[in-house]
């Protein structure tokens, strides 16, 4: 379902009125039109599906590499996100961390990205949101386990409130074999160790 921009605009333009600003002043005049577009993009994912992504998988026995089977996790670090959220329509941004222990079948790597994209340009909060790319993981693929983490700076706690300007949240999401705490220590360890990302 497409953003109905031109109700957008005009909410937009309500909303300055209700601030006690003048929509017609000049620095305000295209805003109610920036903003739809913007929102376009934030809340393009709504009503998308985020397993799309996932449908086209590759054989390991019978793939390029047939006599290679993987023996352990694979691990996409640093992809970056944003998202918006529900709670006060304030942007959240940082990475995702995703893992999984694949049986049969493998994803191409850039379809991961993709999943991550979907769930987040939605009203969001960060605890559903490695949830659901947990999820979409685990029941389009063939895994044996799956682990989602999140790290993330939150508007609305570093522009509002107590404006914790270094504050960041990181969250975990897992799935079969890696929902054991001892099971995924050595791919936590692995992301504390490498994770070159950061925070933005």
């Amino acid at each position: 379902m497409a953003v109905d921009r031109e109700r957008v605009a005009a909410l937009v333009r309500e909303l300055l009125e209700a601030i006690g600003e003048d929509p017609d002043r000049p620095g305000l005049r295209l805003t109610p039109e920036r903003v739809a577009d913007a929102y376009s993009e934030f809340f393009s994912g709504v009503g998308a599906d985020a397993s799309a992504p996932l449908a086209h998988t590759i054989s390991v026995t019978r793939g390029p590499a047939p006599d290679t089977l993987p023996s352990g996790a694979v691990m996409l670090r640093d992809i970056r996100f944003r998202s918006v959220c529900e709670h006060h329509l304030l942007p959240f941004r940082g990475h995702a961390h995703i893992a999984y222990l694949p049986g049969e079948q493998v994803v191409g790597l850039g379809a991961l990205p993709k999943v991550v994209d979907i769930l987040s340009s939605r009203p969001q909060v960060q605890e559903r949101l490695g949830e659901q790319i947990a999820d979409a993981i685990s029941a389009s693929l063939d895994t044996r386990g799956v682990l989602v983490v999140l790290d993330a700076t939150h508007e609305c706690v570093t522009m509002r409130g107590g404006r914790q300007a270094d504050a960041s949240t990181v969250t975990i999401a897992a799935r079969g074999e890696l929902a054991d705490p001892v099971a995924r220590a050595e791919l936590i360890s692995l992301l504390s160790a490498g994770h070159a990302g950061g925070r933005e």
